[in-house]
This record gives structure tokens, C-alpha cells and sequence, in this order.
């Protein structure tokens, strides 16, 4: 009687560990994430997802020549949708002065996009090398 008590108490305290780690699992493979979908003259097209406890607050962008010390254009996207499901936006680009985007066909840029927090903390971010069609 005593070995099925104890016997018992092992497999509730087993059970009660793996569920935990299977709830550590789960919010561990959600995962943050952006993807440059489209690139033009005045603007990026991405693909993200992140998931709420994640605390982002906007998408950033940076384009400009991949020699450059600095961007050439930059641009925010603050309507940011973060439930763990994929997500599409647009992110709009002005220059460094306040003018249009100096972007132009045929051009090879750098591009650097992130989901960042209320701090511009940066959560997660990509950058590519790309010609503009």
C-alpha cells in the first residue's frame, strides 16, 4: 500500500514537470521574426510575425548604398499587429532631408528592417542587399 502511494505521488510529480516543460516549449518556439517581401523606390513591403508578450511597437527601416556609413532614407510603421500570426505591411520612406526617398530603378541598396519596442530596442531584424526593379 505504501509503494502505490509513493508510486502515486511520482507520477503526479512527473506529470506536473513535463507539463511544464511542454509549456516552456510552446512559448519558446513562438518566435518574432521579419522578412523584406518588396522593395521600391518609396518604400519596403515585409512579412513578420511576433507574438505579444514581445512588446513591439513599430517596424524600422533603413535603405541606402551597402558602402554607406549612414541610410539614405528611413521610414516607421507603428500600426504593428503582434498575435503570432503572419503578418504583411508597408513601410513608407523619406529621405535623410525630409525629401521623397532618393531611390531609383536599378539601384543596389542595403536594407535593414527590425521590429523594435516602445525603446527602439531592436526584438528582432533582417538586412539585405537587393536591386530595385
Amino acid at each position: 500500500m505504501v509503494t502505490i502511494r509513493h508510486s502515486a505521488r511520482i507520477a503526479t510529480v512527473i506529470g506536473a514537470t513535463a507539463l511544464a516543460i511542454a509549456s516552456a516549449t510552446t512559448v519558446a518556439a513562438a518566435e518574432n521574426s521579419i522578412d523584406v517581401s518588396g522593395v521600391g523606390p518609396v518604400n519596403i513591403g515585409v512579412d513578420y510575425s511576433c507574438e505579444a508578450s514581445a512588446g513591439v511597437a513599430a517596424i524600422r527601416a533603413m535603405v541606402g548604398d551597402p558602402q554607406a556609413d549612414s541610410p539614405s532614407a528611413t521610414g516607421t510603421q507603428t500600426a504593428v499587429t503582434c498575435d503570432g500570426s503572419r503578418q504583411s505591411a508597408v513601410v513608407l520612406l523619406t529621405g535623410t532631408t525630409g525629401t521623397d526617398a532618393p531611390l531609383s530603378a536599378g539601384q543596389t541598396v542595403q536594407v535593414r528592417v527590425a521590429l523594435v519596442d516602445s525603446a527602439d530596442t531592436v526584438v528582432t531584424g533582417q538586412a539585405k542587399v537587393v536591386s530595385l526593379a
